[in-house]
Formats: structure tokens, sequence, C-alpha cells
């Protein structure tokens, strides 16, 4: 099977009878070229079908205006906020983004890295899978002094700006809401701790329980990968409870709403025997009934934040000035946490 021959700029040149430097520096539309000149060259070029070779220009000027991002999952309300906030900065600065899943698994984040370091990215945008213990396999961008920016699951390291909101002190105003609504044994749905994001927001659920004078009960802890489908099964576990809480702080919405629909098809009603709550703000926490409370968590404010973050230290060679950069968050307070005659 016979394929196009490519186009190049030794092609435009024979068939305008112009030598290539004219046509190369026409194709960059350099001034000494007449405008005429350069003209003929952009449609001839059109007409030839004639593709620039982006990734040769820029490998000479060790800059490709790509930023690689790797994120745990696409599917979440969540991240989609946070790349549109990545685009939308990286586009008005002239980078285009790269964006590769890990689907939670340290293999599969190795093998974005690998793909992306070969893609010659500029720079990289991080939030961590579950199960990722440290970040020696990012040595590959760090040794070359490549910017790392981690955002949402971080990881402290001197080389690295993470940015974050104080998921401790959202998962202390979550259990110390769900306390003032009555609720004295409060599950909480979580994922694994070796993640910044679930290990404080779990320390801050302790640590509420604790300063209301609730002992902290291990059985009341269910460890799963957050879909719904794990929200619908720990659920199930909490209704095999020989006394059920009267209280779920779930670690996302996804699972939160999971956890109201399997609670309601049991005849479990919300708030009143049952206070839920979530993390993240996504919208299907406004669709369920009752209206979910959860966690405002800016997640196109910290796309923003951590592509701007990135492309300023490209465009000055700055080196790491603020470690962890915190966003701000606020609690939500909805139907399905508020008990008549309870303060909010």
């Amino acid at each position: 099977m016979s394929t196009q021959k490519e186009i190049t700029i030794y092609d435009i040149a024979e068939a305008l009878d112009l030598s290539p430097a004219t046509i190369s520096r026409g194709l960059k539309d350099h001034p000494t070229i007449r405008k005429d000149t350069r003209k003929r060259i952009f449609d001839k070029a059109k007409e030839m079908g004639y593709q620039q070779n982006l990734f040769a220009s820029n490998l000479r000027r060790s800059r490709s205006n790509t930023i690689g991002v790797i994120v745990p999952r696409l599917n979440s309300y969540f991240m989609s906020a946070v790349i549109a906030g990545m685009e939308k900065v990286a586009n008005a600065a002239g980078y285009n983004l790269i964006i590769s899943q890990s689907t939670e698994s340290k293999e599969k984040e190795l093998a974005n890295i690998k793909t992306l370091y070969n893609s010659r990215v500029d720079g990289l945008l991080v939030s961590l899978a579950y199960d990722s213990e440290n970040i020696d396999h990012f040595d590959l961008f760090l040794n070359k002094g490549i910017p790392l920016i981690f955002f949402d699951r971080v990881f402290d390291h001197p080389q690295c700006t993470s940015i974050v909101i104080d998921n401790y002190k959202a998962g202390y105003e979550i259990t110390s809401h769900l306390i003032r609504q009555g609720s004295k044994r409060i599950a909480h749905i979580t994922a694994s701790i070796k993640r910044n994001v679930y290990a404080d927001r779990l320390r801050g659920y302790r640590d509420a329980l604790a300063d209301h004078g609730i002992l902290y009960d291990e059985k009341l802890i269910f460890f799963c990968n957050l879909s719904e489908q794990a929200g619908a099964e720990a659920t199930q576990r909490i209704l095999e409870m020989d006394e059920l809480p009267d209280g779920i702080f779930a670690a996302n919405d996804t699972t939160a709403v999971s956890c109201i629909r399997t609670l309601k098809q049991a005849g479990i009603k919300i708030p009143e025997q049952i206070t839920v709550a979530g993390f993240n703000n996504d919208p299907l926490s406004k669709v369920i009934e009752p209206n979910l409370t959860t966690m405002n968590y800016p997640g196109q404010e910290m796309g923003e934040l951590a592509a701007a973050t990135l492309i300023r230290k490209l465009d000055t060679k700055e080196g790491t000035s603020l470690n962890t950069i915190v966003l701000h968050h606020n609690l939500i307070v909805r139907e399905s946490s508020q008990r008549k005659g309870a303060d909010s």
C-alpha cells in the first residue's frame, strides 16, 4: 500500500522557483520577506498540503510548548473542572496539554511518565494514584530539572510545589457539623490513606470526634475506591451492622449519593435516622433527594493555579519558592444533614 509523500519546504521552493531559505522564512512570517511573496508561499503550502514540523522546530528551541498532565481518573466532575482550568490558562499562554490517566495504578503512572518524557513536555502537573508510596518514578523529570507541580493528591518534595485545600480542616468541619446535627455514631467512607487528601480528612474526622467527647471506633471506617458501586457496597455493610450509625461522612460526592440511594432503598429516612455528607460539590449533589451536604472544592481554580504556577516557572526559570499553596474551601449545608431544630 503506497503512502503519500510528505511535502517539504524543498518541494514548495521548487514549485515557486524560490530558495528553501526564502520558503522557510516566509512560512515563519519573517518581515524580511515581501508581503506578497509570503502570501504566495502560504497559498502554495496550503495547496500542496504542507504540514510544518513543529516537533523539529521546537526541538531546536528546546521547548515543546506542551505540558503533561497525569490524573488518577478522567471520569469525575472534579478532575474535569481541574483540567478545564488548566486548559484555560495553558492555551492563553500558548501551551497545549497532553492528558493521561493512571487509573489509580502506580505502574500505569510510571508508563505515563515515560511517555510524557519521551514527548518532551516542558513540565508536568500530577495528581497521584492511590498506590504511589513515593515519587522515585518521577526522578526522570526531577533529575533533568523539569518542573513538576502536584495538585490535590500531593507528595512533599523540596523541588515540587503542591496545590491543595486544607483537607484536615475540611474533614473536621464536616464531622463537627454532623455532630451538631445530633449524630454521635458517624461512619466515614474513604480511600487509601497513602494519599494526603484521605489521610488528612480522616485525621480531621478523628479530632472532631475527640473534641466533642466521642470515642473513635475503627469499625465505622470503610475503605474503598470511592466509586458509585463501592459506595453502595460500603452502605450495604453499614446496614448489616448490629448498631446502625446515625451519620455518614463520605470522602466524595459519588459515594455519598450512592449511600443515600442505598439507604433510601432500605427504608432509612435521611436525615432523620442517618445524616449524610459528601465532598467536592459535584453537580449530582444538587440532583439527589434530599440534596447533599458537601464541601466545595474549587477544582477549576486549582487547575488554573497549577498551570499558572508551572508556566511561571518555565518562563522565569525560577526555583521552588512556595512548597505548598492552600486554596479556600467552604462547607455547603443542604437537606441531607439538616435535622429539624438542630444547629447548622
